[in-house]
C-alpha cells in the first residue's frame, strides 16, 4: 500500500505547494528513487496544478472537459453524474525505469463545495481508496486554511507533514494545527494519523531573524513532541524558473548542486521517517 501524506500548515505563504510539486518530483524522477507518484491539489488555488502541468496543458485539459477534484466533491460517489477518480486523473511524466508522477488537479470552484460540506468530508478518502494501488506514495497539497478539504485530507493520509518557512510569525501556524490534529482525533479516534515532522523551507541560513524564527519554531516544536527534520530546503531563485518550466529542481538550469543535493537530503530523510 502507499504511504499517503497531507502537506498542511494554517499559514500561508510558506511554499507549500512548490514543496509538494518537488517533493513529488524528486520521489517519482529523481535515479535513486523512481517511484509512483501521485499529487492530489486540494487547494481552489490549484498552484500545484499549474505547477505541474504548466497553463496551457491545464487549460486545454480544462476547456476539454477534464474532470477535476471538484467534480469528484460535486457529485454523491451513486449519482449518474459521478465520475470516477480514474477519470479525473492526468499523467504528468513516465519514466523508462518505472517512476512515474500523476496528479488530480483542483479548480477555483473546488471552493463551492464548503458551502454545502455535508457527507462530504470522506469524498477525498473514497477516491484515494479507489485507485492508491497504482502508487507508492500519494501526496495531497492543502489549503493554507481549515476547511473541509484539512479533515478531509486527514483522513485520506497516513502522515501529516507540516513546512515552515523561517522568519516573523512563522510559528503562527503551529498552534492551529495542533489544535486542528486534536480536533480530528477525539472526532476519529479509530483513524491513525501520525505526524511526519516539521521541515524549515526557503531557508539561506543568513541574518539574526531567520535563526531567531528557527529558534521559536524548533521550541514550540519540541514542546509539542513534533519531529522536526535535520534537513532544510535551501532557497534557490531556480524554483520560480523551475515552475514556470515544469520542471524539478535537478533539471532546471543553473540550479546550483548544493540547492539540489540538499533537497535530496531531505527526501531521504522523510522517506526514512516514512518507512519508504
Amino acid at each position: 500500500m502507499p504511504k499517503k501524506v497531507c502537506l498542511v500548515n494554517m499559514k500561508g505563504g510558506v511554499g507549500k505547494s512548490t514543496f509538494t510539486v518537488q517533493l513529488a518530483w524528486h520521489f517519482a524522477a529523481y535515479p535513486n528513487w523512481l517511484k509512483r507518484v501521485l499529487v492530489v491539489d486540494t487547494d481552489p488555488q490549484f498552484n500545484a496544478s499549474q505547477y505541474l502541468l504548466g497553463l496551457d496543458k491545464y487549460r486545454q485539459l480544462r476547456e476539454g472537459g477534464k474532470p477535476t477534484l471538484w467534480d469528484l466533491y460535486r457529485w454523491p460517489v451513486d449519482a449518474p453524474e459521478a465520475v470516477s477518480a480514474k477519470d479525473a486523473v492526468v499523467k504528468v511524466v513516465r519514466m523508462k525505469n518505472g517512476g512515474l508522477l500523476d496528479i488530480i488537479p483542483s479548480q477555483p470552484e473546488l471552493a463551492t463545495a464548503l458551502k454545502e460540506p455535508r457527507d462530504k468530508e470522506s469524498t477525498l478518502a473514497k477516491t484515494v481508496k479507489e485507485i492508491e494501488e497504482g502508487y507508492d506514495l500519494i501526496l495531497i497539497d492543502c489549503p493554507p486554511t481549515e476547511s473541509l478539504f484539512t479533515s478531509s485530507a486527514y483522513l485520506a493520509s497516513d502522515y501529516a507533514l507540516i513546512p515552515v518557512r523561517p522568519e516573523f510569525l512563522s510559528t503562527i501556524g503551529l498552534p492551529l494545527i495542533r489544535n486542528s490534529l486534536d480536533r480530528f482525533h477525539t472526532e476519529h479516534p479509530d483513524h491513525e494519523l501520525r505526524l511526519a515532522g516539521v521541515v524549515f523551507n526557503a531557508t539561506t541560513n543568513q541574518g539574526k531573524e531567520e535563526q531567531t524564527a528557527k529558534a521559536e519554531v524548533v521550541d514550540l516544536a519540541t514542546s509539542l513532541g513534533w519531529y522536526v527534520f535535520r534537513s532544510e530546503v535551501k532557497y534557490s531563485r531556480a524554483f520560480p524558473n523551475s515552475a514556470r518550466l515544469g520542471k524539478p529542481l535537478f533539471w532546471t538550469p543553473r540550479a546550483r548542486e548544493n540547492s539540489i543535493t540538499g533537497f535530496h537530503a531531505l527526501a531521504d530523510e522523510l522517506a526514512q521517517r516514512l518507512g519508504i
